[in-house]
């Protein structure tokens, strides 16, 4: 009975790891500190984020952040028109840009050398990797995090185009 009991346990702790490495990634995927692209508007980033170090009328908006800035900017009525998204989309977040002022993080120990699911593009100097799948790339200047940008997934335009 005790080896049964055992087992049960470290199979439901097995099963408990897996849902949370799932969950996990879905959520880094798709928005940072909850707002999503599409989905969260300006009201959604203020209360997240504080109030921005800059407020122009209908541009990004920026935050000071722990380790750099966080710069998001919206959807417009143009955008909208142009990729044929459904109308209420406009306002929402476009993408959220990370500027990372003193990172420690390469790509191997963020584990993307091998990571299959971004591709990888070499300019002078830099390194970027994209999951367009997902909606992350990150660039990497003289071999440290400089930036990180959520945008929209394929599935978040595909479901803001109503198919």
């Amino acid at each position: 009975m005790k080896i049964s009991r055992a087992w049960s346990l470290a199979l439901r702790f097995s099963i408990a790891v897996i849902a949370l490495v799932f969950c996990s990634t879905a959520v880094r995927a798709g928005s940072w500190q909850g707002l999503e692209p599409f989905k969260s508007r300006r009201g959604d980033v203020l209360q997240a984020l504080g109030t921005p170090l800059s407020d122009p009328f209908g541009g990004p908006l920026t935050f000071k952040i722990l380790g750099g800035t966080a710069s998001v900017s919206f959807v417009d009525e143009n955008f909208v028109r142009t990729k044929k998204l459904r109308a209420e989309i406009a306002g929402t977040v476009l993408q959220i840009i990370l500027q990372h002022e003193s990172s420690s993080d390469t790509p191997d120990s963020m584990g993307l050398l091998k990571n299959r699911e971004f591709t990888r593009e070499e300019a002078p100097g830099a390194l970027i990797f994209r999951n367009l799948k997902e909606g992350i790339v990150y660039t990497f200047l003289n071999g440290k995090l400089k930036t990180t940008r959520y945008t929209f997934s394929e599935n978040q335009i595909s479901r803001a185009r109503g198919k």
